[in-house]
């Protein structure tokens, strides 16, 4: 995702529901780490956790420019 990318709105990452799903994924479900953060942020409406952070970063960018 770059910093001109149109991010939908309706996605606002909260880190400490994703950081306690992946814990919750990684320690009851026995899902290696990579999948449960996936997973986690599948959960809040993105692709994977890639696109979580990506999001994310540019978000802050944002705001520290703004």
């Amino acid at each position: 995702m770059s910093p001109t990318t149109i991010a939908d709105p309706a996605l606002i990452p909260d880190i400490e529901a994703f950081e306690e799903r992946v814990a919750i994924h990684i320690h009851e479900g026995g899902i290696p780490t990579d999948q449960a953060k996936d997973l986690a942020a599948q959960a809040q409406g993105f692709r994977n956790q890639a696109h979580y952070w990506a999001w994310l970063r540019v978000y802050v960018e944002r705001k520290r420019l703004g």
